[in-house]
């Protein structure tokens, strides 16, 4: 083939260009052309004058009609022209038949028309047992993709069996794939046979898979229409059937049932009057409407929550202190505190002033706490985490014209309850965030306000629900967390945390017997020495609550199981702090960190985080330089400002201090706090970089024993903790 068509061109230096529009033209092929643009008409006329061959190539765009050379691609395929029918519109329907690909050399652009320099691609097939196999491969795929494709008729098949030229078989799948424009024009461009026959490959058997899914996709649509017309169906049919028998239908027994439990509900007045409109308007409609189980499941919701049922309250204060001591040790302060609320709610009867806000770091208690108080009441207790709440229809509820709406977490709280005066604890108030979706802390304003939540709205409800009788206590690590307006309506009652000897009574109190229960021991068969405890309080945990203390005496419990289900002569293990290494390991947090030796340039500050104290340490080191204050360990704003204010000072009072005032004409300070990852902020960190840039100039170590915190000013006072 490649002769005849070298003898066919050799005279032939360029061809007229038929630009096509989201068509890519392959070898062998025969396909009509409608042309209307007056460039690709004088490009057919042209070539009907001369031989008839002409050269199709795709245009980049197949939006344009006004194109140039750039915006035609490189490969194409030389045509011959069958057969031209001007139609009556002025259009021209060509038949043209594709003979080779070629690539074009240049462009020329005529007055009518573009012209291409080309040279022909022809790869001829090597007959041999690799490229058989290759072929009967493409054939199969090939034949599975027409019968998984909906658009190619089953006549192609017979066409297809004809075709055992490789060369001819590959252009012939190319045309006939419903693939992207480039996809096709990077097929034709593959001139070289075996490149071209495994990109077909490839791009049909994924075509296949794709096609697969799609097939399975759509068979489980359909089957599921029919499945749901043949319940229509059965449904209708047994409603006639029930009509014909005189027997009520299911929607008669739903209204019913409804009606009696909104009449046990005691509405208040304009919450019946909203049931009843809702309740007539269920009687209109059908049964099998979407609209009939959102309404049902409104009136339900009416149903079931409490509108009148009230929990007594507690009267013995000597009870509810009695509660708090057994369920917390220590914590004086915040049970003293909480006594006081307890006493002046049950004198009054009615909740006023501010929330109760308890702040502190996590594992001090102040969830449990909050049980406390409604035990020590005798009032129903009610979680929620609003840690992450983003959405203001979590406190609000969604309106009911979403599909699955529900009330809010307030409402759903106060129906788990089932009375109008639980105690409601709001935990993590401070973690709360926003998004386009609203701001949850302003919806939850109208909750935590005495003067506003007897009318609390609820966005599914619609009907107003009256939360005076809530007691709201809420939770935070971090009050400086929590919204301005919202801190504004609550007191702040401190859980600062445990000292050793607290951590150890309530270890051998509370969380000794809960996890020797939780794994099956007795107090007779594990015993924890209180030198233990301190060991691992001091060397294995690192917080202020008792949450990791906890997980530590389960890992020993766990551990003791062991021994004495391996033993039948072990009745007892008995964990001191000198075996205590074989039950937990190397001591993850080990007191050498503060290190006591003294060092110059080295000072040990302390810090504040949600999670309770930490050590700062600064190190500052001296270099030859000139004018350079160098900050790292990821500081923020306020610290570098700080590092600035201890410069400044000790250049005042270089004299008092025994340094010369031009330390920074002959220095640089290099100020580093390590573990650099962690950002660190704040102004209390100043007086630790003053003596620590002191120890430095004066080569005088600073007591490794000794920390220290606190604000520094250009006169050197030292300020209150701030942060």
């Amino acid at each position: 083939m490649k002769d005849e068509i070298q003898i066919d061109l050799t005279e032939k230096s360029f061809f007229n260009v038929l630009p096509l529009k989201d068509l890519v033209f392959f070898p062998h092929m025969v396909v009509p052309l409608i042309v209307g643009r007056s460039m690709s008409i004088a490009a057919i006329e042209q070539s009907l004058e001369d031989d008839k061959l002409l050269f199709l190539v795709a245009q980049k765009e197949p939006a344009l009609d006004d194109i140039t050379a750039r915006d035609l691609f490189r490969f194409g395929v030389i045509g011959r022209i069958l057969q031209v029918v001007k139609l009556p519109s002025g259009l021209l329907k060509v038949l043209v038949e594709g003979i080779v690909r070629a690539k074009v050399n240049r462009y020329r652009k005529t007055a009518q028309n573009i012209r291409a320099q080309v040279e022909v691609m022809y790869d001829p097939p090597v007959e041999d047992e690799q490229e058989e196999a290759r072929r009967r491969y493409l054939l199969t795929l090939f034949k599975n993709y027409i019968k998984l494709s909906d658009e190619i008729p089953e006549e192609v098949l017979f066409t297809l069996n004809q075709h055992d030229d490789l060369e001819k078989l590959s252009d012939f799948v190319a045309s006939y794939l419903d693939v992207p424009l480039e996809i096709k024009q990077s097929i034709l461009q593959k001139w070289k046979l075996p490149e071209r026959i495994d990109k077909l490959i490839r791009i049909v058997e994924k075509e296949n898979s794709v096609l697969s899914i799609k097939s399975e996709l759509n068979n489980k649509v359909q089957n599921q229409m029919l499945k749901s017309q043949r319940h229509f169906f059965l449904q209708e049919q047994l409603r006639v059937i029930q009509e014909e028998l005189g027997e009520s239908d299911e929607a008669q027994g739903d209204i019913s049932f409804l009606r009696k439990k909104l009449k046990q509900a005691n509405l208040p007045p304009e919450v019946n009057q909203k049931a009843e409109e809702e309740l007539n308007r269920l009687t209109r409609i059908p049964p099998l409407s979407p609209e009939y189980n959102v309404l049902r499941t409104y009136l339900e919701w009416l149903a079931a929550l409490p509108w009148t049922v009230k929990t007594e309250d507690e009267k013995d204060l000597e009870k509810a202190q009695k509660i708090l001591d057994e369920d917390h040790y220590g914590l004086d302060k915040p049970k003293k505190r909480i006594l006081e609320y307890i006493a002046v709610l049950q004198r009054v009867n009615k909740i006023h002033g501010s929330i109760l806000c308890l702040a502190g770091p996590p594992g001090v208690g102040k969830t449990s706490l909050g049980k406390s108080i409604a035990r020590a009441l005798g009032r129903k207790f009610v979680r929620i985490s609003l840690g992450g709440v983003t959405d203001e229809a979590e406190i609000r509820g969604h309106r009911r014209t979403y599909i699955g709406a529900l009330p809010g977490k307030i409402i759903q709280g106060i129906k788990k309850a089932g009375s109008i005066n639980p105690v409601f604890l709001l935990d993590e108030v401070d973690k709360l965030g926003s998004d386009y979706r609203g701001d949850p802390s302003s919806a939850l304003l109208e909750v935590l306000d005495p003067e506003q939540n007897r009318t609390f709205t609820d966005h599914y409800l619609e009907v107003e629900y009256d939360l005076s009788n809530v007691l709201f206590v809420v939770t935070a690590n971090n009050p400086n967390a929590i919204p301005e307006p919202l801190l504004d309506r609550t007191e702040i009652i401190e859980l600062p945390g445990y000292i050793d000897y607290e951590k150890i009574e309530i270890a051998k109190r509370h969380l000794i017997p809960k996890q020797l229960e939780t794994n099956g021991l007795t107090a007779a068969e594990l015993e924890i020495s209180d030198d233990a405890l301190k060991e691992i309080i001091v060397n294995y945990t690192l917080e202020a609550g008792v949450r990791n203390l906890e997980r530590e005496i389960s890992r020993i419990c766990r551990r003791a199981v062991i021994e004495l289900s391996q033993s039948a002569r072990k009745k007892k293990v008995k964990v001191t702090k000198r075996n205590l290494r074989a039950y937990l390991g190397e001591p993850k947090y080990p007191l050498s960190q503060l290190r006591a030796r003294k060092e110059v340039g080295v000072a040990n500050g302390l810090a504040w985080t949600p999670y309770g104290g930490d050590l700062l340490r600064v190190e500052v080191n001296l270099m030859p330089g000139k004018d350079k204050l160098t900050l790292t360990g990821k500081l923020g704003e306020v610290m570098q400002e700080s590092a600035m204010i201890a410069l400044a000072y000790l250049r005042s009072k270089a004299r008092k201090f025994g340094i010369k005032q031009d330390f920074t004409n002959k220095y640089e300070i290099h100020i580093h706090l390590p573990e650099g990852a962690v950002p660190k902020d704040g102004p209390s960190a100043g007086i630790t970089l003053t003596t620590a840039v002191l120890s430095a100039l004066t080569k005088q170590p600073f007591p490794g024993e000794f920390a220290m915190t606190g604000e520094i000013t250009l006169r050197g006072n030292i300020l209150p903790i701030g942060g």
